[in-house]
């Protein structure tokens, strides 16, 4: 089977119903995006972040996989799949995809703030309240990369990126860093596929196909597409 590696963004989890800030000038849910994701907002006021993390909680736990989702994990029929995902919901898993990287943290998980080395993450199907500590003493906080934190997999996702056949952006402004620069690592005869509404500037990338279009109905288009080049 080739190998197919795929990037996806909040446009995939869009139409599940999960906003995104990048849709509402800088505003997530009505928050600043700075004050609830960020080191910054969780030591000027960690109650707030806790609050609206608990809530994403509960958004994720409502929504359901769409068809993009659902395609993704239908395609490993014919592929040798990974996903990569800038996003903090579960939908691919519970689309049945079975393998899937998480670049920036999973809202259903949690972790101490002593934990630098993210060595001991918790489930987490309900709430964390200010007071909720790890074994370590720590404070719990949301196992979620915030805006000016590192991105641990970052070189994991990299590696993944350079093994691919063919490559596949589904969903993503590529314009938040490092998870953007992943493109580059693509070899650069391979195929590469990128799906949107609004196909971001790409046009310096070589052997690039472009369908601009809503997630779903993008992912049925390309699927159509993949498989006849397997035929």
């Amino acid at each position: 089977m080739k190998k197919l590696v795929v990037l996806t963004g909040a446009g995939i989890s869009a139409e599940s119903g999960l906003k995104t800030f990048r849709d509402s000038d800088g505003l997530w849910e009505g928050y600043d995006v700075y004050e609830v994701a960020t080191p910054r907002g969780w030591n000027k006021n960690p109650q707030l972040v806790l609050d609206f993390y608990n809530m994403r909680r509960k958004d994720v736990a409502q929504a359901v996989p769409n068809k993009a989702h659902i395609i993704l994990a239908e395609l490993e029929a014919h592929f040798d799949i990974q996903i990569i995902t800038q996003n903090i919901d579960d939908l691919h898993e519970r689309a049945g995809s079975s393998s899937v990287l998480h670049l920036h943290g999973e809202i259903f998980k949690m972790r101490s703030v002593l934990d630098h080395q993210h060595t001991a993450i918790y489930e987490i199907k309900g709430d964390i309240q200010l007071g909720d500590v790890g074994p370590d003493g720590g404070q719990l906080r949301p196992h979620i990369v915030w805006f000016e934190e590192d991105v641990p997999m970052i070189q994991r996702a990299a590696e993944i990126v350079e093994t691919a056949d063919i490559f596949l952006v589904v969903g993503t402004s590529l314009v938040v860093y490092p998870a953007a620069g992943l493109l580059n690592y693509a070899a650069p005869l391979i195929p590469k596929f990128i799906v949107d509404k609004n196909i971001p500037a790409t046009k310096n990338i070589q052997h690039l196909s472009a369908i601009e279009a809503p997630a779903s109905i993008g992912m049925e288009k390309l699927k159509s597409i993949l498989l006849q080049s397997i035929d």
